[in-house]
């Protein structure tokens, strides 16, 4: 599947930023500005190297080299372009060693850097690569800066330190955790909102979903990736989780646990597939939790997992659809007909990986080969692989997109789902949230152990 998915975008789309297999051409979104960065390549470079696929490896690495540009006048994601391309660039650096990569990483770090001169040091969502003008989306409450984009830079950034030498990443991110801290919490919950000009919050939304999620993925991986030594990190997930369970967990009449989104000061009763990531989240911060709770948050995680396998299997293509709802006697499906699509997307699959690597049960393998055998049944096409408009629908629609995240993730935890725990052992790697590993970095050879959080 990775072959056909790669020596497709190598055929057609090469240099563009995704492929369009029907169309058979190059495709970008406006995550990525107006130009030519070959997000595939950057973002399947980690994939192909763990797998063995060295002469696509080098392919990519070459391409990289004469051609992977920065000083463009793009608009561009300061999330996206640091969670696909910083990070796809240190997890190919760290795995092959090849210096291009980190040179790279550090420069592109460079040009996301004016994106934080705000009056309140959270960063705008977007900046110009060439300008360093930033600003916010327009569809985001009154100007504010997302929870989820501004919340998950911290891997990264703290790698970009180690490797430099140059503290000036580290701060970035450190000054927001500092920020946040202060801050009060609704209910002890973070809303999805903060506005970069004022530091208050925008509206009060809540969620684990989109405009939430990879927030609280950031703190539990901070102090892993800090070989535990951060603890303020691990405060700060315990708490943060505390009040996700208490107001935002339920048990649907049916039995099935879910995490619903806070708007408007109750409780909506629906879940994305995103969100679908937090089982695995939980069985990898069970162990290190406060009160001894670890079984329980095993336990959570499984429930979590098996909600998201049932909103695959209720579907007529086995794969899951975008949202689903917990209302009266609907479960687990999709209500409208604007969120019935599949578009490759990784996290229920990711969630498998990790129930696998802590339980070893080996229904997860099972499910994950179920879904594997959906997407390449319904996805695949001859010019690569295409996301579904409705997996209700015996033949549906393709929305004609190879996304870069189906072979930086999708296939990646797949394939690790299907090997050994030896491949990548989470002991040593911390998986960025577009699924791109780092290293844990021990105190003996990091140049950050002057740092407060890494005492």
């Amino acid at each position: 599947m990775m072959k056909h998915a790669w020596d497709n975008y190598r055929q057609y789309g090469w240099g563009h930023n995704e492929l369009k297999p029907i169309a058979r051409k190059g495709h970008s979104t406006n995550i990525f500005g107006n130009s030519q960065m070959g997000a595939t390549i950057v973002d399947a470079l980690d994939t192909l190297y763990i797998m063995g696929l060295h002469d696509e490896f080098r392919e990519g690495q070459e391409w990289i080299d004469k051609n992977l540009d920065f000083s463009v006048n793009s608009e561009v994601s300061v999330f996206e372009v640091n969670i696909r391309f910083i990070g796809g660039l240190l997890a190919a650096y760290y795995l092959s060693g090849q210096e291009v990569f980190k040179i790279k990483a550090v420069q592109l770090a460079g040009k996301l850097l004016p994106a934080f001169s705000t009056p309140t040091g959270i960063p705008w969502a977007m900046v110009n690569l060439k300008s360093g003008v930033g600003r916010n989306w327009g569809w985001a409450s009154a100007g504010s800066s997302i929870l989820a984009e501004f919340g998950t830079l911290h891997m990264e950034f703290v790698h970009l330190s180690y490797l430099t030498g140059d503290p000036v990443y580290y701060n970035k991110v450190m000054h927001i955790r500092k920020l946040l801290q202060k801050m009060d919490r609704p209910n002890g919950l973070y809303p999805n909102y903060l506005n970069p000009r004022t530091g208050r919050w925008g509206q009060h939304h809540t969620s684990v979903g989109g405009l939430g999620d990879s927030f609280y993925e950031y703190l539990l991986k901070a102090w892993l990736m800090s070989d535990k030594m951060d603890t303020e990190a691990r405060k700060m997930y315990d708490d943060a989780i505390e009040a996700i369970e208490k107001h935002l967990i339920r048990k649907s009449n049916g039995g099935l646990t879910f995490i619903g989104e806070w708007k408007n000061g109750h409780l909506e009763r629906k879940m994305g597939h995103l969100t679908c990531f937090a089982g695995g989240m939980f069985a990898l911060g069970a162990d290190g939790s406060r009160d001894d709770k670890a079984g329980h948050y095993l336990q959570l995680g499984a429930e979590i997992a098996h909600t998201c396998h049932e909103s695959y299997d209720r579907t007529t293509l086995k794969l899951g659809p975008e949202a689903f709802k917990f209302d009266g006697g609907v479960e687990a499906v999709a209500v409208r007909q604007n969120e019935k699509y599949y578009i490759l997307r990784p996290e229920v699959i990711e969630t498998y990986w990790y129930m696998w690597r802590f339980t070893h049960d080996p229904k997860y393998r099972q499910w994950g080969w179920e879904a594997t055998q959906a997407i390449d049944k319904y996805c695949r096409v001859s010019g690569g692989f295409s996301g579904v408009k409705d997996v209700y629908s015996s033949s549906p629609a393709y929305d004609d997109v190879q996304q870069s995240f189906f072979l930086a993730e999708t296939l990646k935890y797949l394939y690790l789902l299907f090997s050994n725990d030896d491949l990548l052992p989470l002991d040593n790697w911390v998986f960025n949230t577009e699924a791109h590993p780092l290293p844990v970095l021990r105190l003996a050879n990091t140049t950050l152990s002057g740092n407060p959080a890494y005492r």
